[in-house]
């Protein structure tokens, strides 16, 4: 699978496992350590959950800014990675008496993903300058590393918690994981060199400038704002795994020693490295002959499955989960995550695989940094809905979650043309 790719993908890989491992052991406890820590209702970690995921999501906007014309993109990442440690440090060291290290500690982590992600994202892009027609492919094998790291998150949350009963211990393994990421990104950095903007200008290689008409850059802008509008509800609803689908799991499904809420987490990115080779070799095979889909039908099959995974959720719900009384069995939960896991699939890797194509080269950065802010929205979204999730009865939240994704599935269809254009 790896045979064609340039070597620096593997260098991304595993920066990116690490990054990711910190953030989704902070994203496995974050809204179980408001209650337990802070004794807040679900409406005050809506606002904290939902404040905090619109920052680490708006924040690339300035990130992509920030690597295209100031610091380059590896020093933009080295720059997230830093600030990432200090912030889960500060929440290591947090506590009802101490909330202040709270707050710092969410604001750092937030700002640091933000710049973090973007510009490592457009560095995957860039590694395919050459080789355009294994870019899907590519940002599918480095989605692969954010779900290693995804994987291994929740379950060491989990032992941490079991075993020493402190969600803050939790808080400085994932300030270690970040610390790993960085270390591997050093070790590989020459690799890299030539896919950053600005080390690629201070050899004479600028592969920024372009010749794009300007009536068609403007196509392509426009092209990519009405993807970015149409994801926001993808992230609204994908986004309750640590809200809705967490509570769910602590309230409503039965307690199991070894599967505690935030193991539940630990299934998403399961599923995705089980299915993300299933998927490649089909998208392989189907593009030999010729009959793959293009990107953005892909993200259409995505919406419609994602739909079909908070319907799981209704009926769910139908069936006892309403009560709240801890009554339903896993096997929901963990079908609604393998269901999600296909709709991920099928948006999130594609989807920003389609701004490096579409993107004009000299703004690339700041086009990612437009998809993140779309992440933003939808994000802070889950948080704002997530508010209402005990005002609501259960099946009717995630109906509303599913009207959402259903009008999102028919945006795609009307602008289907326009979005194939330069894809």
């Amino acid at each position: 699978m790896l045979k064609k790719h340039p070597s620096g993908i593997m260098i991304l890989f595993f920066t990116e496992m690490w990054e990711r491992f910190g953030f989704y052991t902070l994203m496995a406890i974050l809204v179980l350590y408001m209650g337990s820590e802070f004794g807040w209702d679900d409406s005050q970690k809506g606002d904290a959950y939902g404040l905090f995921l619109g920052l680490v999501y708006f924040i690339p906007l300035l990130g992509g800014y920030i690597g295209d014309k100031i610091f380059g993109q590896i020093n933009t990442v080295r720059a997230g990675a830093v600030l990432m440690i200090a912030g889960y440090i500060f929440l290591g060291f947090s506590s009802a008496e101490n909330i202040m290290f709270f707050y710092l500690g969410l604001f750092l982590v937030a700002f640091g993903t933000g710049i973090f992600k973007v510009n490592i994202a457009v560095l995957v892009g860039n590694l395919y300058k050459e080789k355009p027609a294994l870019k899907d492919a590519g940002f599918n094998i480095f989605y692969m590393g954010v779900n290693v790291g995804a994987t291994i998150a929740p379950l060491a949350a989990t032992i941490i918690s079991a075993v020493w009963g402190s969600y803050n211990i939790s808080f400085f393994a994932a300030a270690a994981g970040m610390t790993l990421g960085i270390i591997n990104l050093q070790f590989g950095v020459k690799k890299l060199s030539a896919t950053d903007t600005r080390s690629a200008k201070a050899n004479g290689n600028d592969f920024t400038v372009s010749n794009i008409p300007a009536a068609e850059f403007t196509q392509r802008i426009i092209s990519l704002i009405i993807l970015f509008v149409i994801v926001i509800f993808f992230w609204m609803a994908f986004y309750q795994n640590g809200f809705a689908l967490t509570l769910f799991a602590e309230r409503s499904t039965l307690k199991i020693d070894w599967l505690r809420p935030e193991t539940y987490q630990f299934f998403n990115p399961f599923f995705i490295l089980v299915l993300t080779p299933l998927l490649l070799g089909y998208f392989y095979k189907l593009n030999k002959s010729g009959k793959e889909p293009a990107t953005p039908m892909k993200i259409f099959i995505g919406m419609m499955i994602m739909a079909f995974s908070m319907i799981i959720m209704v009926a769910a719900s139908l069936q006892g989960g309403n009560d709240d009384a801890n009554n339903m069995m896993p096997a929901w939960l963990i079908g609604t995550y393998f269901i999600v896991t296909l709709a991920e699939i099928m948006i999130s890797p594609m989807g920003q695989s389609y701004v490096s194509k579409v993107a004009p080269p000299k703004i690339q950065g700041l086009m990612m940094g437009g998809w993140f802010a779309a992440t933003a929205c939808g994000s802070y979204g889950s948080g704002l809905l997530g508010k209402y999730y005990s005002d609501f009865a259960h099946h009717e939240y995630f109906l509303i979650l599913t009207g959402l994704l259903l009008f999102s599935a028919s945006l795609v269809l009307i602008f289907m043309k326009k979005l194939k254009k330069f894809s």
